[in-house]
């Protein structure tokens, strides 16, 4: 006897992991604290979730030019001359430089 999936009201954590990342998500928010009409904080909460194709389809992409993130990143600005000078290990006032 072969079994039949059932339809139900419930799904599984698959299911909601797999829409979720196929259509995104996004969670919105602001959370303001105040005394006596005066603001003292605002956060505001701004959150996507989606796969890494939608975040390219809708032009997220910013990960692709991260340095800290990527390899294929530009390379680090050289330090100037005299930064570089700078950095040099200085010898002690006791001992005779070389020149």
């Amino acid at each position: 006897m072969e079994k039949l999936p059932s339809v139900s009201g419930t799904t599984n954590l698959v299911d909601i992991l797999d829409r979720v990342l196929d259509k995104g998500l996004v969670i919105a928010g602001d959370v303001r604290i105040s005394l006596a009409n005066v603001e003292l904080l605002t956060i505001r909460i701004r959150l996507l979730i989606c796969s890494v194709d939608k975040a390219e389809e809708i032009g997220l992409n910013w990960w692709k030019y991260d340095p800290h993130l990527t390899m294929q990143g530009p390379a680090p600005p050289a330090l100037p001359q005299a930064r570089r000078v700078a950095r040099r290990p200085r010898a002690s006032r006791g001992a005779k430089t070389r020149r």
